[in-house]
């Protein structure tokens, strides 16, 4: 099968090309100027952005175990529409895919429900909560494409040391949500001046910094590649950026709404701004946008969790920790960041295509070249359109940025040459 895209924007090597595309047999044959082919099914971009399918690394799909949230068909078709084509989905199911019979079982469910690229995580250590760590070697050869606890911390140095040096030594990747939960002080919103208006336990920024000062000086022990999620403190991106110019091993990631919201935008006990981490202070944000720009965080990332309405609509104290966001993503950042800006489009596009793959050694992913699986996106950056509940394909709408109005909507996904999502 042929198909041939005219008059794309395309962002290839690095930079934006008008030009026609030919895909055969679901991979990138021809890239050139002007593309004449008798037998084939012609797509017009319209000169629209057409972009490598965008890649996150932190997603949250919640099957099995927790599918009155979301399931993987809902998860990775919010994802197409969301331009979205290779995801790494966090192993917090239940149960917790943590040996390698339920891994396997959940690397099946990935494969019959997926309508993307469905990327496994495995645990670090049993159940998430333990001390003990799970078989890595066995479980990376079963597919494994990295390890996180993410919801948990780690609080064991010992087993985070050990996780470390063996994961290092098979040339994998460990995620890692830093959480000190001794700190956490059983918080619900950042500690400052919202907590404190709203009459709200806070979460202390020690509970994120005291814990990511501690891996990293693992990290420079063993030489793990170790990843940083959701950063979301000024303090953090620092401690990151001397780590790095250090010569450890450590990337990061930023969220989009610790990227654009702050604890003074939540005026009312409102739970769609409640996550973990919380929304730091309007200083923390501006330094992870300083983080963004000089190349401390290495991507974007959504950190996808979605929830029942039930499970939100309690106020900060009783509802759940998390925000749907891979539907919104590419829209919010072009929107808040590149026509601001803040950031080239290029720069955006690199953040969510071929940073993280490169990153995470996903040779399948985040570039379009020639040979390579045609997985790819047309966005319309000129129409402004409003985030609308109604529009979400994920069962979750939990979102603080419903009724915003962006730019950046994704026209067309396509994974391996087949269209995925089609507005």
């Amino acid at each position: 099968m042929k198909l041939l895209i005219k008059n794309a924007k395309l962002f290839y090597a690095n930079k934006l090309i008008n030009c026609d595309v030919l895909i055969e047999d679901g991979k990138f044959t021809k890239i050139a100027e002007h593309i004449l082919v008798s037998d084939a099914q012609v797509v017009d971009a319209k000169f629209n952005l057409v972009t490598p399918g965008l890649v996150d690394v932190h997603v949250h799909f919640r099957e099995p175990g927790q599918v009155h949230k979301e399931t993987i068909k809902t998860g990775t078709e919010a994802s197409a529409h969301g331009g979205f084509t290779t995801v790494g989905a966090m192993p917090n199911v239940t149960p917790v895919p943590d040996n390698a019979e339920k891994f396997l079982q959940q690397i099946k469910l990935n494969q019959a429900n997926s309508v993307i690229n469905t990327l496994q995580y495995a645990p670090v250590t049993l159940d998430e909560t333990s001390d003990q760590l799970v078989d890595i070697e066995k479980l990376a050869k079963l597919g494994a494409f990295a390890f996180s606890n993410d919801g948990h911390g780690i609080m064991n140095a010992q087993s985070m040391f050990m996780a470390m040096a063996r994961i290092a030594a098979i040339g994998s990747h460990l995620a890692a949500h830093v959480e000190d939960k001794n700190l956490f002080n059983k918080g619900v919103i950042n500690f400052g001046s919202a907590s404190q208006r709203l009459g709200l336990p806070g979460i202390q920024q020690v509970a994120e910094t005291s814990q990511l000062a501690r891996d990293l000086v693992l990290a420079k022990e063993t030489g793990v590649h170790y990843h940083v999620c959701h950063i979301s403190t000024k303090d953090g991106v620092e401690l990151v950026r001397m780590a790095k110019d250090a010569g450890i091993n450590v990337t990061c990631e930023a969220s989009p709404h610790h990227l654009l919201l702050s604890d003074q935008d939540i005026l009312t006990d409102d739970a769609n701004f409640k996550m973990n981490p919380p929304l730091r202070s309007e200083t923390d944000r501006r330094a992870l946008i300083a983080g963004l720009q000089d190349g401390t965080i290495d991507m974007i990332a959504t950190d996808h969790a979605p929830h029942a309405e039930s499970e939100k609509n309690q106020g900060f104290a009783k509802s759940a920790f998390g925000i749907t966001g891979i539907e919104t993503s590419f829209p919010l950042m072009y929107t808040k960041l590149v026509k601001t800006g803040i950031i080239s489009l290029e720069e955006l596009l690199a953040l969510m295509t071929e940073n993280p793959a490169k990153i995470f050694d996903l040779k399948q992913a985040g570039v379009i070249k020639l040979g390579q699986p045609a997985d790819f996106t047309i966005i319309n950056l000129d129409d402004e359109y409003e985030i609308k509940q109604t529009d979400f394909i994920s069962k979750g709408t939990n979102s603080p940025f419903i009724g915003d109005k962006v730019f950046g909507e994704t026209v067309q996904t396509y994974v391996n040459g087949e269209c995925v999502y089609s507005k």
